[in-house]
């Protein structure tokens, strides 16, 4: 507990996705120890408690079931154990947090699942004495569509067109619809929407995350600059080519095998690209 009797600051970054969620994690990743004084940072590395965690709230988010939900909770627990005692705020970043995206798993929803997962994790994050804070970043509706449809594509298996998705979400509500939700079962004061446009500096991302986790803008100035973005869209003949892909009867792992191949040879999927000789 703090000095003035509050649990520990506890910021839970939920993504979404398609918001800027892995540069912004390896901008975190890369100034950790900097600002270890004030922030203790998990966002999902390889070989870590978060891995699982994601998984568990994409489940959860599927299917309506007691074990689903337990396992939620062990997840999340796991990842509070790995959090060393001390007064710094808590910044806990996975993109998954939100639950299944449209497109992911059958889900053509705005994460109705998310308030309901999220009062289970904040019971078990007020019994650990930790006073936790609900963060979410958006961009502009139309524009998220069409990138969570890309997106759907390339890691979830989606194989129907552009167009039919867009049909399948035309009815989605706006963003405000689900701070609402959110704000009713967890409390408006402990929910915070902010819009990946406010981000004004490519190389710093998420400084608007970083101020509710109580880093001001001087310390900012003072962090590494990322040196590369991360999970750039691929191009519409890449993406065409892997929409039809997920309409074969492949095993995951050769798909994720393609998966990689396509990214890594992206021009080999434009109309215009230039002739490399003979077969």
């Amino acid at each position: 507990m703090t000095q003035d009797g509050a649990g520990r600051r506890l910021v839970l970054h939920l993504g979404v996705q398609k918001t800027g969620t892995t540069s912004l994690q390896r901008f975190l990743k890369l100034n950790a120890e900097a600002l270890s004084d004030l922030l203790v940072i998990r966002t999902p590395e390889e070989g870590t408690p978060m891995r699982p965690l994601g998984r568990a709230a994409i489940a959860a988010s599927l299917g309506d079931s007691g074990d689903l939900r337990r396992a939620l909770k062990i997840a999340f627990e796991d990842v509070l154990e790995t959090i060393p005692d001390g007064p710094q705020a808590v910044l806990i970043s996975h993109e998954n947090l939100a639950g299944a995206m449209p497109g992911n798993g059958g889900e053509t929803q705005l994460y109705p699942a998310l308030p309901q997962m999220l009062q289970q994790v904040d019971g078990v994050a007020r019994s650990r004495g930790f006073d936790p804070h609900y963060v979410f970043y958006t961009r502009r509706m139309s524009t998220w569509k069409h990138s969570v449809w890309a997106q759907a594509v390339r890691t979830d298996g989606y194989a129907e067109t552009r167009e039919a998705f867009l049909k399948e979400v035309s009815d989605l509500p706006g963003w405000g619809d689900l701070e609402r939700r959110l704000a009713r079962q967890l409390g408006p004061d402990r929910v915070t929407r902010l819009a990946l446009e406010a981000e004004t500096d490519p190389d710093r991302p998420g400084q608007q995350l970083l101020a509710i986790g109580g880093i001001g803008p001087d310390r900012v100035a003072g962090l590494a600059l990322l040196q590369s973005r991360a999970m750039e869209r691929l191009n519409d003949g890449s993406t065409e080519f892997l929409r039809r892909l997920n309409g074969l009867a492949l095993n995951p792992h050769a798909r994720g095998r393609i998966v990689d191949l396509v990214t890594r040879s992206q021009h080999l999927f434009t109309a215009d690209m230039p002739s490399e000789g003979t077969l």
